[in-house]
């Protein structure tokens, strides 16, 4: 089991970077794909980007591809989602999350532990 907790949010101006980060707790980290999820006020909760456990796959929404880079440090227990460029339409609380098993990468179902959440906010 791992609780994933993010950090890294904050407001920034079109074009700007921020880089997010999940700390995830317990000892199995390296056992979990990761993925990184968002939500704007009134949409649905989207998927963003995910990685393997080993880190050797990663996958984007196409949304994102180009812009946002995911990676991680499993001897820090942690997953990074790098965003560069960033668009007013990336406004959202940014979710990461934990899944044990297979099954679509991008399907929320699919995940078992997710964070509070991180609020990106990204002015014109």
């Amino acid at each position: 089991q791992v609780q994933p907790v993010e950090s890294g949010g904050g407001l920034v101006q079109a074009g700007g970077s921020l880089r997010l980060s999940c700390v995830a707790s317990g000892r199995t980290f390296s056992r979990y794909g990761m993925g990184w999820f968002r939500q704007a006020p009134g949409k649905q909760r989207e998927f963003v980007a995910t990685i393997s456990w080993s880190g050797g796959s990663t996958y984007y929404a196409d949304s994102v591809k180009g812009r946002f880079t995911i990676s991680r440090d499993n001897t820090k227990n942690t997953v990074y989602l790098q965003m560069n460029s960033l668009k007013p339409e990336d406004t959202a609380v940014y979710y990461c999350a934990a899944r044990v098993g297979g099954g679509s990468y991008s399907y929320t179902g699919n995940y078992n532990y997710w964070g509070q959440g991180a609020q990106v906010t990204v002015s014109s």
